[in-house]
């Protein structure tokens, strides 16, 4: 991504209308570096920032005020949808023990959201270790204010703090659990 590009892209966005403009959003972004699908709706509260790469599939929706920090990869698949105020984050630091500060030296992660899924409003996903990717899996469900600290499966439901499965959408594909 180019960081002075999308310094001149947050100042332009106040003045597009939050739910309109999603065709100049995407040309803005893809200005920026940024990989974006067609049909994807991205709110002028959005905020990217870093230097890393950045990917949208197809008819994603990218919700109010959701950050985006792309130091190392995100990967956002086909038909996601991403509610208000969630946060992705690609960096970290490995804690220091010994040093003069405990955040030790910094490390940047790849961020893989799979097609289909969602996460609910003010969700968070954080990296846990230095050269392990993250993986929300394929339709996973993620509820309004869980704290993802690691991989969740393909059609699965976490939520908490941290985030857990708490439940298979479906066993397999195409094919629905008892409980519905």
């Amino acid at each position: 991504m180019h960081t002075f590009r999308l310094f001149l892209v947050r100042l332009l966005l106040p003045w597009i209308p939050e739910t309109r403009g999603f065709a100049l959003k995407r040309r803005l972004y893809r200005w920026c570096g940024a990989v974006i699908g067609e049909q994807v709706r991205i709110c002028s509260s959005v905020r990217i920032y870093g230097t890393g790469r950045l990917s949208i599939g197809d008819g994603t929706w990218l919700g109010h005020e959701v950050l985006i920090q792309c130091g190392g990869e995100v990967e956002i698949g086909r038909d996601v949808d991403i509610a208000p105020r969630v946060m992705l984050t690609t960096g970290s630091h490995e804690v220091d023990p010994v040093g003069a500060h405990s955040a030790g030296a910094g490390y940047n992660i790849r961020l893989v959201i799979g097609d289909g899924a969602w996460l609910g409003a003010g969700v968070i996903v954080v990296p846990s270790r230095a050269g392990a990717d993250r993986v929300i899996g394929r339709k996973a469900v993620v509820a309004a204010g869980a704290v993802v600290i690691s991989d969740i499966g393909d059609y699965e439901l976490a939520a908490g703090v941290p985030a857990i499965c708490k439940k298979k959408i479906i066993e397999t594909p195409g094919a629905e659990t008892k409980d519905g």
